[in-house]
């Protein structure tokens, strides 16, 4: 009879070299049993140390041999892993974008923060929905893509709203363990959501969503905005995986911003306003399409966001002397041939000054994640305050008229 680590080496080679396995990436997964076979290596040692001094040499063997495998062989089955993404990670993403109203400054601050990688930025005025810059436009008038955990953020809005939690209280569950709605979104865990989510079943969340500005356009009269989906009936994956993942939820990066937007001003809901020139940009005033649902429990969700960045999953957006509150999603989208790997931020600032809601977009292979987007997100918010943005005369942004008439169009 084979050892188990013999049969986990196997089981590893064939998961990598087989043509016909879509196990993805392939050489992580081998990787994962050569670390199974040191394992049962050293347990086998600790269970019985004579018999491990028999059988010592042949499992380093076994394992050496594995590790050459790997060295030759995982490049190239990384390689092949690639190519089911369907989405580039990297990208030129500002081509073909018009800036006629945008703020220079932000938009510059976005475009060095995003760099090479494949994704979208989207800059907005918290106090009457502006569009200060939004990089990578074709993506972010899209019709959208999964909201991954920043879908947390309306259902727990939601769920505090309709009394299932109440600030503060902690869900128990199974195994003696708990958890408040702050520690929840700051460490983004699945399981709260989970339960929220089979507490207000579909219909609740469905209504909520729609409040909040999923399912309908976030901008006044943008050309080539396009309608985010938002489903009639509840996804076959369940209410729990709609509730901490998005499933069947399809967000735009506007109206992500949008909603992050209204958390940030106290509750108002702005339509979203692209100005085409910069006497536009000057002449602009709010239009107010709502006002949030359940804005007086708005200071446990942006407690959470806070903690998020402190402490949590956002970590990487911290800046000295700004609060940043921020909400990350990592997730896979499923196309037919592949599928594309998502990592979404959204958050704003609180300080003296302006206050910016920032959503970035990632999209590609497996190096986008939120995290990820945190970062991006973070150097934003770093440049404008070294370039004391926040504190600075609104008459001083600059704006710059290329010209809209080609933009956006259907």
């Amino acid at each position: 009879m084979f050892p188990g680590y013999f049969v986990q080496w196997i089981v590893g080679t064939y998961e990598i070299f087989c043509p016909n396995r879509q196990a993805n990436p392939r050489w992580l997964q081998y990787y994962f049993h050569l670390v199974g076979s040191v394992f049962v290596t050293f347990s086998s040692a600790i269970k019985d140390s004579a018999r491990a001094r028999l059988s010592f040499r042949p499992q380093l063997a076994v394992c050496a041999f594995a590790c050459f495998v790997l060295a030759a062989g995982g490049p190239a089955a990384a390689q092949s892993s690639r190519r089911w993404y369907i989405e580039r990670t990297y990208a030129n993403s500002q081509a073909g974008d018009f800036i006629g109203g945008e703020d220079l400054t932000v938009r510059l601050a976005a475009i060095e923060a995003l760099g090479r990688f494949n994704g979208s930025v989207v800059v907005v005025d918290t106090s009457n929905g502006r569009l200060l810059t939004v990089v990578n436009q074709k993506l972010a008038l899209a019709s959208g893509y999964m909201p991954c955990s920043t879908i947390k953020l309306v259902a727990g809005l939601a769920a505090l709203n309709e009394g299932i939690v109440n600030p503060g209280k902690k869900v128990w569950f199974e195994g003696y363990w708990f958890m408040t709605m702050v520690e929840g979104l700051a460490i983004s865990n699945n399981v709260y959501f989970e339960h929220l989510g089979r507490q207000l079943g579909f219909e609740r969340f469905k209504r909520y969503a729609n409040l909040l500005g999923f399912g309908e356009k976030a901008g006044w009269r943008i050309p080539g905005e396009q309608l985010g989906k938002f489903p009639e009936k509840e996804h076959g994956g369940g209410i729990a995986r709609m509730t901490t993942f998005g499933d069947g939820i399809s967000v735009t990066p506007l109206q992500l911003a949008a909603f992050t937007s209204a958390l940030a001003n106290g509750g108002t809901l702005h339509y979203l306003q692209a100005p085409a020139t910069p006497r536009e940009a000057e002449d602009l005033k709010a239009k107010v399409k709502r006002q949030l649902p359940g804005a007086r429990w708005l200071s446990e969700v942006q407690e959470g966001m806070t903690q998020a960045v402190k402490r949590g999953t956002g970590r990487k957006a911290r800046t000295a002397g700004r609060p940043i509150l921020g909400k990350t999603g990592t997730c896979s989208q499923y196309h037919r041939p592949g599928r594309t790997q998502l990592g979404w931020f959204a958050s704003y600032n609180e300080g003296e000054g302006k206050r910016l809601a920032i959503v970035v977009l990632l999209r590609g292979g497996p190096m986008m994640f939120g995290p990820r987007a945190a970062e991006i997100a973070g150097n934003i918010y770093k440049t404008l305050s070294r370039e004391n943005y926040f504190t600075s005369d609104p008459a001083s942004s600059q704006v710059v008229s290329l010209g809209l008439e080609h933009c956006c169009s259907p």
